[in-house]
């Protein structure tokens, strides 16, 4: 059985919203887009490398899709994470998309959590969710979450949409590695803890 993890990046207050441009994310008039670039480093690049490479298939919100597609399909395929990103399966939870133009590419019917179960449980391998904040909420909703592998950047930013918002049931997890890199992120993996 495989299971399904969220890497994604997160400044210490929580805030997931625009990480790498200005014009990603600007909802709710947010200005501080583009703030993980000044943190990347070589453990970044070569984590982040490993965790896409690594994934069976992808699981993204249509937000997370469309920049991916307008992106990855003409990077360097020479790359193993451009290549891998461009031949696995990317599974797309939306209300408004009907047609998917990137090779590989899925969309999820009216029942997406269902959809998710059954292909979490179908693979061999990990489905991983990069991005997708609207989606992650309801993956965290439902449980489907197995593991975190969260890189923690060194800033507040003080608003933004957040990973873990408000209203959501508690969920108690297990630190299971940490890794510092030199501009100071910590790339922290949590799994799923017994109830305490």
């Amino acid at each position: 059985m495989g299971q399904l993890v969220v890497v994604n990046f997160v400044s210490l207050d929580g805030v997931m919203q625009s990480v790498l441009s200005a014009d990603e994310d600007p909802d709710g008039g947010f200005d501080q887009g583009g703030w993980v670039l000044p943190y990347v480093d070589e453990v970044v690049e070569r984590f982040m490398s490993e965790a896409t490479a690594g994934a069976g298939a992808l699981l993204l919100g249509r937000r997370t899709y469309e920049i991916f597609a307008a992106t990855w399909p003409y990077a360097d395929l020479n790359d193993p994470a451009v290549a891998a990103m461009n031949a696995m399966h990317k599974y797309v939870a939306s209300r408004t998309l009907t047609e998917l133009g990137w090779a590989n590419s899925v969309l999820l019917g009216a029942d997406p959590v269902a959809e998710i179960g059954r292909i979490t449980a179908a693979s061999g391998s990990e489905t991983v969710v990069l991005g997708s904040g609207e989606l992650l909420a309801t993956l965290i909703e439902h449980d489907l979450v197995d593991e975190y592998r969260l890189l923690v950047f060194p800033l507040l930013l003080g608003g933004g949409k957040r990973l873990f918002g408000n209203g959501r049931s508690p969920r108690h997890l297990k630190l299971t590695a940490t890794e510092p890199t030199p501009s100071g992120v910590l790339i922290n993996t949590y799994r799923r803890a017994a109830e305490r």
